[in-house]
Formats: structure tokens, sequence, C-alpha cells
């Protein structure tokens, strides 16, 4: 039995057609079905049967099919094996992005990563800040910006920048906000982000402090987003004190709130070949101190 049969084997259960197989392997059909077809001599078992729709995986197929998988699987564990051994990184990683793309430097991260690293994979994924640090933790996610505190001895990260937010709302309400004390901005239309948010920790954070809470109108998920609502004249909410200036959006003198931006990663995962190249790239990208670059943060 051969690895490239096991491969013809899962291609053709998948795409349902020896064409397509033949096509995503770079064979000819024929020389797929003369693959198929040993395979089957070799385990005394048919593995297909041809129906009208394609080719249609028979009940012993189907059983065989997830013991097959799992040795290209192992064959493809023992490749990137091999690889970090030589000192290469290769692999798919998922990561976890936040805000707007420039704020994180990702387009500098991915191009370097691609330069230094060419097989090494990053599929990335939008998140809120909170929902990032559990996919972190249970390890849906391999890596993933975000910004708050760490407060899972399970989640290492690298510190990037300090973040500053400010309360903001539409220019025309510059006259209704000068003057205004906590209880009277409390009462006047947010724009609030969802609960599992560090946004919503800290807006509630400085609103609890003068014992009030925001009207709510909006919810988003996307500091983006937000920005343009209260630049559209929708509520006031909390926001990057950068972005805030950039809209040129009304600013509350009265309040700031300080926060940190990091890149989190599994904290067993530091020494893992894939994950340490990946903090390599981004400690480069922010040029970190080298021997400072990697914070370990453990829970208080």
């Amino acid at each position: 039995m051969e690895l490239y049969q096991l491969r013809a084997f899962a291609a053709v259960a998948d795409t349902g057609q020896l064409t397509r197989a033949a096509e995503r392997l770079h064979l000819s059909q024929p020389a797929l079905s003369a693959q198929i077809k040993a395979l089957e001599e070799e385990l005394e078992v048919r593995l297909f049967e041809r129906t009208p729709n394609g080719m249609q995986a028979t009940r012993a197929g189907r059983e065989l099919l997830a013991h097959g998988e799992k040795v290209l699987a192992a064959a493809e564990a023992l490749r990137q094996a091999a690889r970090a051994v030589r000192g290469e990184a290769a692999g798919r990683l998922r990561i976890g992005t936040l805000s707007d793309p420039q704020s994180i430097r990702l387009g500098d991260i991915l191009g370097r990563a691609v330069e230094r690293f060419p097989l090494l994979e990053l599929e990335l994924h939008h998140e809120i800040t909170g929902a990032a640090l559990e996919a972190v933790r249970d390890g849906s996610l391999d890596a993933s910006f975000y910004y708050g505190d760490i407060t899972s001895p399970q989640v290492g990260g690298l510190a990037l920048r300090d973040l500053v937010y400010c309360v903001a709302a539409p220019v025309e309400w510059k006259q209704r906000i000068d003057g205004a004390g906590w209880r009277e901005l409390a009462a006047l239309p947010w724009i609030v982000t969802p609960q599992i948010s560090t946004h919503h920790r800290l807006m509630r954070t400085i609103f609890s402090e003068h014992d009030v809470a925001p009207a709510k109108v909006i919810e988003a998920d996307n500091e983006s987003v937000i920005s343009n609502l209260v630049g559209a004249g929708l509520g006031l909410s909390l926001m990057r004190l950068d972005l805030a200036l950039e809209r040129g959006v009304c600013i509350w003198p009265k309040a700031r709130v300080r926060t940190t931006l990091w890149f989190i990663y599994r904290a067993e995962r530091a020494s893992d070949p894939l994950i340490a190249a990946l903090l390599k790239v981004v400690a480069e990208t922010w040029q970190l101190p080298s021997r400072e670059a990697r914070k370990q943060v453990t829970a208080a």
C-alpha cells in the first residue's frame, strides 16, 4: 500500500468525481482509476460504486476512509517534524485578527511571514476581543491579536503597544457634551459592543466608577463600524484616541482609559516551531526588544 494510493482514495471520496479528483492530484483519469483499482485489490474490498452522480463510497469504503485519513495525517505530521528538525517552519496556523488591519500591522506581518517562512500558512479569522482570548485558550485559534487584561495562566503574549480610549461624540453634539457631567453624558444615546468584548468592559468600568450606566441605542462589534456610526451622528462611544483624532469627531475631555494591545498564544506552545516562527515575525515587525519581546502572562 502506498501513500499516493491513499491520497487518491481520499480525493475521490471528497470530490465524488474521478475527473475532479484527477485534476486535484495532477493525474490523468486512467492513472487515478488504476491507483484506486490497485488499492481495492490489495485491501480485497470494493471502495466505490459508480452512480449517475459520480463515484459514491461503499459502506466499507466509508469505514476505511477514516483510517486512511489518519495515515495521511500521520505522514504529514512526520514531514512537518522533519522540517522542524531542519529548522524549517511548515504548517497552517489559525490567527485571530481584530480592529483595522493597519493598527495591528497585519499586512507587514503577513509579508514578513511569507518572506521568512514560505512553508508557513496563515488562516485569518476576525474576532471580538473576548472571543479571541477564549479561542486561543481552548485551542480553536493558534494565536490572536487581543487587547485588555490577560487573566488566564494558559495564555502567554507579546505586549505590542499601549492603547488609549476616549469618549467620542458626533461633531454636532459638541455644545451638548462640553459642559456635561457623567449622568448627563450617560443619558445620551450610546453605541456599545457585545459583553464579551474588552471594549464593553472598558466602558462598563469607567461608568461604574461614577455609579452610572450608558443608555444603549446600537450594538456593534467592529471599531471601524463604531467610528462610522459616531461620525454619522447616531451616538457616543468609547473610541481609540488615535482613531477619534483621525475621524475628527468630538472628544469629551473628562475621560481616558488605557489598555494594552497583545499578540497572544497558548503558553504551553511557546516552543512549538510554528508558534515560535510566528512570534519572531510579530516581534520583528513591531520592533520589540529581543530580550523583552516575549512576556509570559500568568493570572493575577
